[in-house]
Formats: structure tokens, C-alpha cells, sequence
């Protein structure tokens, strides 16, 4: 059974923060703000997994068996096209949840969802999911919340890929991951950021090297750490400034 502890450290304050499941730390902003009651019944048919990079949690147009609470490290929704290309839609990381289909019904997924930074995550079946969502009505309202949260990430983000150079984008991506996971290095290479940010690498470079020589970032060997995180605001396009000011309103509605 967990157990509880002080406010959570996730986008949004716990009620009353869980410390722990069978010994590993909660970090799930969602599972983090559940009462005592619904805990008890979301934790018992929740299994905790480790997840390497590139591992896919729910694939394109087939059932979706399971859905995660992501603990930490970060998971990538993706449109991928008939050629095999792709391009990201929308992040999630320890404040969301991956298999948002599942929460009015629907069993399939026009997305693929998979993990692009390793971490961990808390499993739970379809299944046990919509027999737990009849008698859990907070897990309910947040998920319904995070599935808002996160169609308002897919429509900004569409906009910003048509809209903005490709700095501007790695600029937003880099602070969203971070606000997602914590820490300021990611291990990153430039074909994962091409795929990301739909674009060609050699674009990539060539913005990764801006912010580089501007000292908002260094970039080595795939590594990437955030050097100046107020500059790298300033640089980013208004696109990270709308969806933060708009998840700031919803937050003080929500409450």
C-alpha cells in the first residue's frame, strides 16, 4: 500500500503526495493528487515498469492493452505516414498519462506512442482501467483534465511546426521536456530531434549550434544540458509561453 508524504513535486500541488508503491518512488502528478480511497483501488491493479528508450507503449490503429502513468523519463506521441515518416504531436511526461483513448471508450489509437527518453511508468490494463474509472470519480476528473491539457499541446504544436524556425521549436521542445521531466540534460540525438521536430538534421545542427554559441545549451555526443533556462525562454517562440499561461488559467479554475 503507499504511502503518503508532503505536496507534489509535478505540475500541479498533491493533495495528499504518495511517497512510494512496492518500494519505488511516485512521481506521477495524476496518481500523486488521488484520496486515500481511490489510491488504494488505482495502486492495487497498477504494475511499475522500466522502460528503455524507443520502447513502444501503444502502437497505430491496433488495441491498446494498456495505459501508463509516466514516472519519469519522457514518452512521444507520434503521426507516422504511410512512407514510414513521422513527426511528434505531443510529449508527456510525469504529469500525463499515455492511452487517452481509452478514457471514453474507444480501443484503438491514431497515434503512436512511444518512449523517447528512459524512465519508468505505472502500468494498469484497459480493462482494469474501465472497471476502476466507474468507482473513481477524482481519477476521472483528472485524467479528463489531462487529456484537455494535452489536446491543447497537439493543437499549439501543429501550429508551431507550421509557423516557426526550426530554433524556435528546439528552443520550446528543450523547456518542455524539462518541465515534463526535471533535471536540465538530455541524451538526444540529432536523428530523434529531426523526427521530433519534423524537420531535416541538418537543421537541427545547424539550430542546436545557435543555442550553442549562444550559451543556452551545450551539446556533446548526444547529450544536451540546459545552460541559461531564462534565455532559452526568450528565445523560444510564443508557443511555450501560450501553453504554460493557459495550463496556469486552467490550473486555478480546476481548483
Amino acid at each position: 500500500m503507499a504511502k503518503t508524504n508532503g505536496p507534489s513535486q509535478g505540475a500541479s500541488p498533491a493533495k495528499a503526495g504518495v511517497r512510494s508503491f512496492d518500494g519505488h518512488p511516485v512521481q506521477n502528478t495524476i496518481l500523486r493528487n488521488l484520496p486515500p480511497k481511490e489510491r488504494e483501488v488505482v495502486f492495487s491493479k497498477m504494475k511499475y515498469l522500466e522502460f528503455p528508450t524507443h520502447r513502444v507503449l501503444n502502437e497505430m490503429a491496433e488495441p491498446i492493452e494498456n495505459g501508463y502513468f509516466i514516472n519519469s523519463g519522457l514518452a512521444s506521441i507520434l503521426n507516422v505516414m504511410s512512407d514510414g515518416k513521422s513527426v511528434e504531436v505531443g510529449l508527456t511526461g510525469q504529469e500525463g498519462f499515455v492511452g487517452l483513448p481509452l478514457l471514453v471508450g474507444f480501443s484503438t489509437s491514431p497515434t503512436l506512442a512511444v518512449t523517447q527518453i528512459a524512465g519508468s511508468a505505472f502500468r494498469v490494463s484497459a480493462k482494469d482501467l474501465k472497471n476502476i474509472l466507474r468507482g473513481c470519480p477524482e481519477l476521472a476528473r483528472l485524467l479528463h483534465r489531462y487529456s484537455l491539457e494535452f489536446a491543447l499541446q497537439v493543437t499549439q504544436v501543429a501550429a508551431c511546426n507550421r509557423l516557426h524556425n526550426v530554433q524556435e521549436r528546439l528552443a520550446r521542445w528543450l523547456l518542455m521536456s524539462q518541465d515534463r521531466m526535471g533535471g536540465s540534460s538530455f541524451l538526444l540525438t540529432q536523428e530523434f530531434l529531426s523526427h521530433m521536430l519534423g524537420t531535416r538534421r541538418a537543421s537541427v545542427t545547424i539550430a542546436a549550434g545557435i543555442l550553442q554559441r549562444a550559451g543556452l545549451i551545450t551539446y556533446k555526443r548526444g547529450l544536451v544540458k540546459i545552460q541559461k533556462r531564462v534565455a532559452l525562454e526568450e528565445t523560444a517562440c510564443e508557443c511555450y509561453h501560450i501553453l504554460t499561461q493557459q495550463l496556469k488559467r486552467w490550473e486555478i479554475e480546476f481548483h
